[in-house]
């Protein structure tokens, strides 16, 4: 009986979109920890599914689960920052096999990259940091400026965040056993319809 293969990669589904059942290899890593397909499924369910023209930034891309489901649903731009450079290599591969034109993969320290980038840039940004790292809060804060108004910020984490940033309001939230996901909107004015004289 041949022994079992240590280190095998895992396998994550996509589960929705144009590469709907798609695996993406998943490299084992200490605290690499996949978005469950529960959580994926009800996220982009509250998102509307379709996500055409949207930019939609994955700052802890871990498997890229989130980002490549998100390309999936038709976003027109997706990048995915992620300081493992195997896994870097892995995103890009898979976007190569995927035929993803508008999906791009970058090597950078998230908060370090969110800091420095252009104010209200991306409809959706995506937050999934290592639970540990206590990054949450301080993530959301860097993405609060970077979405559109009316844009999201979606939050995976151990706990509720503590607090919302200056300019986000709660939209969905759930729990997953040890996950919580919380879906957080920009405030925006809706347009006002004028009706009569």
């Amino acid at each position: 009986m041949k022994p079992p293969q240590r280190g095998r990669p895992n396998e994550v589904r996509l589960i929705g979109g144009a590469w709907k059942r798609s695996k993406l290899p998943v490299p084992d890593r200490p605290g690499l920890r996949p978005t469950p397909d529960r959580v994926r499924e009800t996220l982009f369910n509250w998102l509307g599914q379709d996500l055409t023209g949207w930019r939609v930034l994955d700052a802890f891309a871990g498997s890229g689960a989130l980002g490549f489901e998100a390309a999936s649903r038709g976003a027109a731009q997706v990048l995915l920052l992620e300081q493992d450079t195997q896994l870097v290599a892995g995103f890009k591969a898979h976007a190569q096999r995927l035929g993803a034109a508008g999906l791009e993969a970058r090597r950078a320290d998230a908060m370090a990259w969110m800091a420095a980038a252009v104010p209200e840039s991306w409809e959706l940004v995506l937050l999934d940091p290592p639970f540990a790292a206590g990054l949450a809060l301080p993530a959301a804060h860097a993405a609060a400026r970077l979405v559109v108004p009316g844009g999201f910020v979606y939050v995976e984490s151990g706990e509720a965040l503590a607090e919302l940033p200056p300019g986000l309001e709660p939209w969905r939230e759930g729990r997953a056993g040890a996950v919580h996901y919380q879906l957080l909107r920009r405030g925006y004015t809706a347009p006002v319809s004028v009706t009569g004289p």
